[in-house]
């Protein structure tokens, strides 16, 4: 039985294909199914003109199961969005043509500029303050589109994938001209001020891991992996003359996709050094969540994707739920010179603050630091998750380490301090009023130079006891103050 917000996007590349289903066009959108073939529809494409026979008979029975599933999903529609290796082929309106046919679906074969656009709006539903270029690398072509102020620019397209390369370069140099030619085509992908470079793709995604892999990076997370200039740089001019046999050695990432990493880490440097991008940030969003996007209205674009992911769970949670925002204003006083980015993840903090209420005692600070680090939300970058699933686990009795957490090194010291005051403030509040956020009005925090102090009304005096007392010494240690508990 269809769902009536269920939406299903088949993704036809040219190396590869993808279903996802979505349980609604909406800001905290959860996935019910995802599943990746590559067919390598374009392998070939540059030569004959022609889809790759071998890629056109594993792409139509795998779509045969795609919308199989989708629709027992409960897809209410399926969106079926083909890209450049069936826009540029002699027989990619037949292909379209028999799957329409054959599965009852209709395909949207899209030009090189909607494209760009969907995997601009892509990127902008997890980074919303995106400012600079996001590059889509597929197998036939690149997708450039400049964005900023929460806006999607100048939209082009480029030849320039893996699978074309591999057949129109001999040598590095005739493959450094070419990539270059085409660049020079674009007059608006040069030297921008402060501008990030944004890198979406299946090829890309594996460099970033392939990064991570050999730098023992402790957070295996593509979303917002950011690279500074140079390093980005340095590695890819490694990459780019790896063999396949080579790169197998050192990662468990797929041969197919192997195949073509090295020309990928080509065509990102080149992009790099023409841009003069400050940073390297790999997206995990990309066209599917564009078009996702693009299906939500005005009012769903405006809205933090991270503050909506946690409000919904704040509503399964249901001891402060949606009131959770007392919390926030309850701890406010101990911040006062706290930045708005801060704040936001405060807000998030008390949100999930009965995540793990649920569950063991024994293992909640345990359970509530992996969701908040790995939840699959846009808007927070790898510190920030950190400084998330820190306060929760401190919340919950934890105590994270730099020895027993190592992801704990992406946040400065003054980032761990407040992560575990924010924690132990939390801590204190659900103690102080054994989770009902009424009893909160009666009490209140200030901190001085030297002494916190946890007023209460005579109304409220008596909800104090042992339990409260060490909340509050624990928290008073971590700000540095000795505390003190007053009736007002």
């Amino acid at each position: 039985m269809a769902q009536p917000d269920c939406v299903a996007v088949i993704d036809i590349g040219s190396n590869s294909l993808r279903l996802v289903v979505y349980d609604a066009p909406r800001r905290a959108a959860h996935t019910l199914l995802n599943e990746k073939v590559m067919c390598g529809l374009g392998r070939g494409l540059e030569k004959t003109g022609l889809l790759n026979p071998k890629g056109v008979t594993l792409a139509k029975a795998n779509l045969q199961r795609f919308t199989a599933l989708a629709r027992a999903a409960g897809a209410s529609r399926i969106d079926v969005l083909a890209t450049a290796a069936v826009r540029d082929a002699k027989d990619g309106s037949d292909f379209v043509s028999d799957i329409e046919k054959r599965y009852g679906i209709q395909v949207r074969v899209l030009p090189g500029a909607d494209e760009g656009r969907l995997s601009a709006l892509g990127v902008l539903s997890g980074v919303p303050d995106a400012l600079g270029v996001v590059g889509d690398l597929g197998g036939g072509s690149v997708e450039f589109a400049a964005i900023g102020n929460r806006r999607v620019g100048s939209v082009t397209t480029l030849p320039i994938g893996p699978l074309r390369l591999m057949e129109e370069a001999r040598d590095e140099k005739e493959l450094k001209d070419v990539i270059d030619r085409h660049l020079d085509t674009v007059g608006w992908l040069t030297r921008m001020d402060d501008s990030r470079f944004y890198a979406v793709g299946g090829a890309w995604r594996a460099i970033a891991r392939i990064h991570m892999d050999q730098h023992n990076y402790p957070l295996h997370i593509i979303q917002s992996y950011t690279l500074p200039r140079a390093t980005a740089l340095n590695f890819l001019d490694v990459m780019a003359v790896q063999s396949r046999k080579s790169l197998e050695k050192i990662t468990t990432i797929s041969r197919k996709r192997l195949e073509v990493v090295p020309l990928a880490a080509r065509v990102l440097a080149r992009v790099m050094r023409r841009m003069d991008a400050k940073e390297l940030v790999f997206s995990a969003t990309g066209l599917r969540e564009g078009h996702l996007y693009s299906l939500m209205g005005a009012d769903q674009h405006v809205t933090d994707p991270l503050i909506a992911a946690c409000t919904e769970e704040a509503l399964v949670n249901p001891r402060f739920g949606e009131e959770a925002e007392v919390l926030l204003d309850w701890t406010t006083p101990l911040f006062a010179k706290e930045p708005a980015s801060r704040m936001r993840l405060r807000r998030a903090a008390a949100l999930l603050g009965d995540i793990a209420w649920h569950h063991h005692p024994d293992y909640r600070a345990d359970l509530a630091l992996r969701y908040a680090l790995y939840m699959p939300v846009g808007g927070l970058d790898h510190s920030e998750r950190v400084f998330l699933g820190a306060a929760l686990a401190y919340r919950y009795g934890g105590s994270p380490t730099l020895e027993n957490f190592g992801p704990l090194r992406l946040l400065d010291e003054a980032g761990r301090d407040a992560a575990r005051a924010t924690g132990l403030a939390l801590r204190l509040a659900y103690t102080l009023t054994g989770g009902v956020p009424g009893l909160l009005k009666g009490s209140s925090l200030k901190l001085s130079e030297t002494k916190l102090t946890l007023s209460l009304t005579s109304n409220h005096a008596l909800l104090v006891g042992e339990a409260v007392q060490r909340r509050l010494d624990a928290l008073g240690r971590a700000l540095s103050r000795t505390t003190e508990l007053k009736q007002v």
